[in-house]
């Protein structure tokens, strides 16, 4: 396994690539389980070569404490990969390697998929996702990158982003990889206690009964059957639960039937955020 810490590192290593020989990258801020190495497999899989890169992005958090308390676990992660495959690339630079002495994000206009659920929660967060997405996709110049659909909307925003920049790399959504309890992986998981973590399945097991709901039922009465689903959850609060159109995010109204929707939700165990989501059709 090769692990570099430096850009030229990296650009030096895949200098011999030939162009028939591809490349996969899987971008990860690290405190790595189970949902990312399903990511790195089909990677492995797909590419003749994979990095996974491992970098906590200042750029993408609102709030101070929530990137203080971010868990970084390098060289856990790092025994971890191996133990996935030795042919893996980790690239793991320091903050001042990736922006220099300006840690701040560019701008952007994601024709609205910015504005809405996580982007009206965190004021900035996609302006960071899309600073660090870009600047990775650059320098590791992967002809396949591969996202988890668990941030949908975050995966959505990259596809326009290499649309925008006209980056030569196919974006690849992966499924939502599950805790037993149905609870989606993450690493703010580890975060939560024994309680809270069993409690944290109600999330899910609310999503999948929306879903049923939403067979028979308008988006306004589903959304208000989950709100007062976590009313009477005494652990748990709801900070958005909406339905939207699966493409460009909007909430939706009324049902089509030749549209695709899905089910977003953002939920606080104490102080630990999680979200998920779920296909409505």
């Amino acid at each position: 396994m090769h692990i570099f810490h430096k850009i030229e590192e990296l650009k030096n290593h895949f200098s011999t690539v030939s162009k028939e020989e591809t490349v996969g990258m899987v971008p990860t801020m690290g405190a790595l389980h189970s949902g990312h190495i399903s990511l790195v497999k089909k990677a492995l899989n797909e590419n003749n070569y994979v990095i996974v890169s491992i970098f906590v992005n200042p750029t993408q958090f609102n709030n101070a404490e929530d990137l203080e308390k971010y868990p970084q676990t390098l060289q856990e992660d790092i025994t971890l990969l191996k133990e996935a495959s030795d042919k893996i690339i980790v690239f793991a630079p320091s903050a001042s390697e990736i922006y220099n002495s300006n840690i701040k994000s560019d701008s952007y206009n994601f024709g609205g998929l910015e504005k809405v659920m996580e982007g009206e929660f965190r004021d900035g967060h996609f302006d960071g996702v899309g600073t660090i997405v870009e600047k990775l996709l650059n320098i590791g110049k992967p002809d396949n990158a591969y996202f988890g659909e668990k941030d949908y909307q975050q995966l959505q925003i990259i596809k326009k982003l290499v649309d925008i920049k006209k980056i030569p790399v196919n974006i690849i959504g992966c499924p939502i990889v599950r805790e037993e309890s149905g609870l989606a992986m993450s690493s703010r998981n580890a975060r939560l206690s024994a309680e809270l973590r069993n409690e944290a399945a109600f999330i899910y097991k609310t999503l999948k009964e929306a879903k049923i709901k939403f067979g028979t039922k308008s988006a306004l009465e589903v959304s208000k059957w989950v709100t007062a689903q976590f009313d009477k959850n005494k652990l748990l609060d709801l900070e958005y639960f909406t339905i939207t159109n699966a493409d460009n995010l909007q909430t939706i109204k009324r049902k089509s039937k030749n549209k695709k929707y899905r089910a977003f939700i953002a939920v606080y165990a104490n102080d630990i955020r999680l979200i998920d989501n779920i296909a409505l059709n």
